[in-house]
């Protein structure tokens, strides 16, 4: 059943989809193709790359990165793919100031300053990122964005 732990294969069928070839997870929907890969936290050296070409040392303590979920709109070849680099890239440009809660305000004032860590970067990682756009098998060329996801959702009957 292609590690799909949602329907049933036969609800799947009923509603129109078809399961992807053993090893895959995913499935094909009224035109579109959706599938995930899930793989393990990311190892030392892996991580060192990613913290090379993002230009930080400030990651997440585990960090999923060869994991991603891609929708395929078969019709357009439009694909919107999520993925970790992509998202911490958007932290990166993003670029806000360290998040003060009220508790850690106050727990400042209580504390001695050895016993105080200040980050002097966002730890809630927040990112706009909205996916990342693409036009998949015949131009693989990037749509142009501007600040966000190019594509909108639009109420329909499917």
């Amino acid at each position: 059943m292609a590690n799909w732990e949602g329907a049933s294969e036969s609800d799947l069928k009923t509603a129109g989809a078809e399961l992807l070839p053993t090893g895959r997870c995913g499935l094909r929907l009224k035109g579109w193709h959706i599938e995930s890969t899930k793989r393990h936290i990311l190892g030392s050296l892996a991580r060192q790359e990613f913290e090379e070409k993002l230009g930080t040392s400030h990651l997440p303590e585990r960090v999923f990165g060869d994991s991603s979920l891609f929708i395929l709109h078969l019709e357009t070849d439009i694909k919107l793919h999520f993925n970790a680099f992509d998202a911490l890239k958007g932290w990166i440009q993003e670029a806000l100031p360290p998040v003060e809660v009220p508790a850690a305000a106050k727990w400042k004032f209580r504390s001695k300053p050895s016993q105080q860590c200040i980050l002097d970067y966002d730890y809630t990682f927040t990112t706009p990122y909205c996916g990342s756009e693409t036009l998949e098998p015949e131009t693989n060329r990037t749509i142009p964005k501007d600040d966000c996801c190019g594509l909108h959702w639009e109420e329909c009957d499917e």
